[in-house]
C-alpha cells in the first residue's frame, strides 16, 4: 500500500474519531426546580446492578449532594449521594452503605456503584479503581414503577425538592446494567473500551426529560 494511501486512511480515521459527540448535562446553579428525568429501557426490578456516570462538581463543605435518585411512590429505592463529610454512599430503601474514597471535584471522575443481592457485595469504582467491598442488603430487591432523577432528591414522589441537596456541576455518560459487572469490565467502561451494552440506561439512547435550568451540551470527544 502506498504511503499516501496510508496517510489518507489515518487522516480519515482521525476525523471520524474526533467527530463523536455525547450529551453533557450542566446544572449551573443551586436550585429546587432544576432536574432531569431519565426514561429506562426496562423496569428497575433489580437484584443486582452496575450504575456508572461521569461527574464533576465544585461544591464543597458541609453539604450533601444528590448524584442519582430513583424513587417509587413509597420509597427511595436507590439514591447515590456525596455526604456532608465527602464520603460517597448509596441507599436502597433505608440505611445506606458508605465509602471513604477520594472526594469528587472539578476534574471529571468516572464513578460506578455495583451491588449484588445474592452475596450482598457492594463497592464503588473511581476511574476504574475499586473500593473496599462491603456487605449490604443481602436478599433485597429494588422495586419497579418509580422514576429516576438527576439533580434533585424527591422527598415525596416527584416533589419536595431541597435546593440545599441539589446537584451543581456536570453529569453525563450515565449507564446502568442489571448485573454486577466484573472489575475488568468496569475498568473497560471507565476507559471507554467496548463493553456489553447497558440494558437499563444506555446514555447514547436514553430519553431525557429536562426541567428547569439544565443545559444540554453536545460535546465532541
Amino acid at each position: 500500500m502506498r504511503l499516501s494511501v496510508v496517510l489518507f486512511l489515518i487522516a480519515i480515521s482521525t476525523v471520524l474519531a474526533g467527530s463523536t459527540t455525547t450529551r453533557t448535562l450542566v446544572f449551573p446553579t443551586e436550585s429546587s426546580t432544576s432536574y432531569v428525568e431519565l426514561v429506562p429501557q426496562k423496569p428497575l426490578n433489580l437484584t443486582a446492578f452496575t450504575l456508572c456516570m461521569r461527574v464533576a462538581t465544585e461544591l464543597s463543605g458541609d453539604r450533601e449532594i444528590i448524584l442519582f435518585a430513583y424513587r417509587t411512590r413509597d420509597y427511595d429505592e436507590l439514591n447515590v449521594w456525596r455526604e456532608t463529610d465527602g464520603r460517597l454512599s448509596f441507599y436502597l430503601s433505608g440505611d445506606g452503605v458508605f465509602f471513604q474514597v477520594p472526594q469528587l471535584g472539578a476534574l471529571e471522575t468516572h464513578l460506578c456503584a455495583t451491588w449484588d443481592s445474592k452475596s450482598g457485595a457492594a463497592a464503588l469504582f473511581l476511574d476504574g479503581k475499586r473500593s473496599v467491598t462491603k456487605i449490604y442488603k443481602k436478599g433485597h430487591t429494588i422495586q419497579p414503577e418509580g422514576t429516576v432523577l438527576l439533580g434533585q432528591d424527591p422527598d415525596s414522589y416527584l416533589g419536595d425538592f431541597d435546593g440545599n441537596q441539589s446537584f451543581v456541576g456536570v453529569i453525563y455518560d450515565v449507564n446502568m446494567w442489571d448485573q454486577a459487572l466484573s472489575d475488568s469490565t468496569v475498568q473497560d467502561v471507565s476507559c471507554e473500551h467496548r463493553v456489553p451494552r447497558p440494558n437499563v440506561f444506555d446514555w447514547e439512547t436514553t430519553q431525557l426529560k429536562i426541567h428547569g435550568e439544565v443545559e444540554v451540551i453536545n460535546r465532541e470527544l
